[in-house]
């Protein structure tokens, strides 16, 4: 009985498949652990990197200037860390003064002042008022033109009282209309100390002690100046 030979030509075409996939699985392996500790090394560069909180600027986190408040924040030098603390602080105040009169008027504000001629609403525009600073009233534009545009040019629309032209006279009638406790008087010389015109100083602590005073009497605009006092 004769036997036949074993053709074991198909079993090492096998064998040197899988070595050869094994190598490559090995290979494929190996090239995965390098991208990840590629990405574990440049993370790691990452986290010792920071970025200034004023400028933005890119540094080291050895080289930054730390927070002393909340130790998380990081400048890149004092200046940007003091520059950067001021502003912090005005807006932290200027928000405290918005939610103050969020409290205590804009939730109880009344309606919108009228024109005491034509009865129409007040323009919240300021340049589409006008003080007159003869009888203490705001009146419209409107109202201000067509008494122009009548027989009297150089007359108040309300009180029909001759208007003046000299600083020294406007001053002398606000000051009489202050006396008799008119906020929108208040208001207007705040405006004239803070800018410094009509031949007064400039003079940033009597304006603020003016637009309060105004606003303690009823002028909306008084607060909303000094809100935005920059």
């Amino acid at each position: 009985m004769s036997s036949k030979p074993v053709d074991n030509t198909d079993q090492r075409g096998s064998d040197e498949e899988i070595t050869s996939s094994k190598k490559e699985c090995t290979s494929r392996e190996q090239t995965n652990v390098d991208n990840i500790t590629e990405d574990l090394n440049s993370v790691a560069i990452l986290d010792d990197m920071s970025v200034c909180a004023n400028c933005g600027k890119e540094g080291k986190n050895g080289d930054m200037n730390t927070c002393n408040k909340c130790k998380m924040v990081k400048y890149c030098n004092a200046a940007c860390k003091k520059r950067s603390i001021d502003q912090s602080t005005r807006r932290h105040v200027r928000n405290e003064l918005q939610s103050y009169m969020m409290r205590n008027y804009i939730k109880d504000h009344q309606p919108r002042e009228e024109c005491p001629i034509c009865l129409i609403p007040l323009p919240l525009d300021e340049s589409q008022i006008q003080f007159q600073t003869c009888c203490g009233k705001v009146v419209c534009n409107g109202c201000t033109y067509a008494m122009k545009m009548s027989e009297g040019k150089d007359l108040c629309a309300f009180c029909r009282t001759p208007t003046v032209t000299y600083d020294e006279d406007i001053i002398k009638r606000v000051k009489n209309l202050m006396d008799k406790g008119n906020s929108e008087a208040f208001n207007m010389l705040a405006g004239i100390y803070y800018r410094g015109l009509m031949g007064m100083p400039q003079d940033y602590q009597k304006a603020n002690e003016l637009y309060l005073k105004a606003g303690e009497l009823g002028s909306a605009e008084a607060y909303y100046n000094l809100g935005n006092w920059e």
